[in-house]
């Protein structure tokens, strides 16, 4: 299995948060680590997003419903 490396343009339009909500959230712990891939340059596994996508449909779903 190959695991895709996003860089930061195609998680925000992924995730559709801004650079400071991304960062905040790795900071709190509300969305994936990034992985350093060099001195300056850093990216997220696509896996991790698409996870932490269908976990906030998941979460969507359950408060629909309640």
């Amino acid at each position: 299995m190959v695991t895709k490396i996003l860089r930061l343009p195609e998680v925000k339009e992924t995730s559709g948060l801004s650079r400071s909500s991304i960062y905040a959230g790795m900071q709190n712990g509300t969305f994936p680590k990034s992985i350093k891939l060099g001195t300056r340059m850093v990216g997220w596994s696509e896996k991790a997003i698409e996870d932490w996508i269908e976990q906030k449909l998941n979460e969507a779903k359950q408060g629909a419903n309640q």
